[in-house]
């Protein structure tokens, strides 16, 4: 009930961070669930996994495996494993990873943006509403007879106060989980491009073996 108070008391700029507030939530559900549950993918076992596929010609079973675990690392390599079963050149391979770690890289980065923004905005928000709230009471009090000037003072400054806290209450989360979520994306990313040149140097070093032609 307090908060319920407060958020009323808060003005009409309260409704437009209590939007804020929700996408944050909204984005913060969708982004773990996709970074840490959907992409979760162990590239040591992955690319140990790979490796042996390869040596064996077991192209389909890699192939199988990438799909069983849809993350983008296994998208890209998937990619480069269909160029190479089609015998693919050493430019085409490389064209292959490229291409996959392009569509799958923004992917990894969708939405996180928005929790910056929405952190910079629920604060600018919380000073307006300070501001606003304080104009209106000082505004009343400038028309206010002696009984009410001290009521009229209290409710714009507690106008003012208690947006300000709901604006940083939606503000510090935000900016935290976007911090988080962006060294998550970019842990992902450097798996992509970690792997991708491994699984490339792989495939060169035995190039005879995948019938890979050498490089004029």
């Amino acid at each position: 009930m307090g908060i319920i108070k407060a958020f009323h008391e808060g003005g009409p700029m309260m409704y437009a961070i209590l939007l804020l507030g929700l996408a944050t939530l909204g984005i913060v559900v969708e982004r773990f669930y996709v970074l840490y549950l959907k992409m979760n993918l162990n590239k040591d076992f992955f690319f140990k996994n790979l490796t042996a596929n390869l040596l064996k010609g077991d192209f389909d079973g890699m192939v199988l495996l990438c799909d069983q675990n849809p993350a983008p690392l296994s998208k890209v390599i998937k990619a480069c494993l269909i160029r190479l079963m089609n015998k693919g050149s050493e430019a085409d391979i490389q064209a292959a990873l490229d291409e996959g770690a392009m569509t799958e890289v923004p992917h990894i980065e969708k939405r996180i943006g928005f929790l910056a923004v929405i952190g910079n905005v629920a604060t600018l928000l919380g000073l307006l509403g300070t501001i606003t709230g304080l104009i209106r009471s000082f505004g009343a009090v400038a028309h206010a007879d002696a009984a009410t000037k001290a009521a009229e003072l209290t409710r714009g400054i507690s106008e003012a106060m208690n947006c300000t806290a709901f604006g940083l209450i939606v503000a510090v989360p935000a900016v935290f989980l976007y911090s988080i979520f962006q060294s998550r994306a970019q842990r992902l990313i450097d798996d992509i491009n970690e792997t991708s040149i491994k699984t490339f140097n792989f495939i060169l070093a035995n190039r005879e073996r995948f019938g890979i032609p050498e490089k004029k």
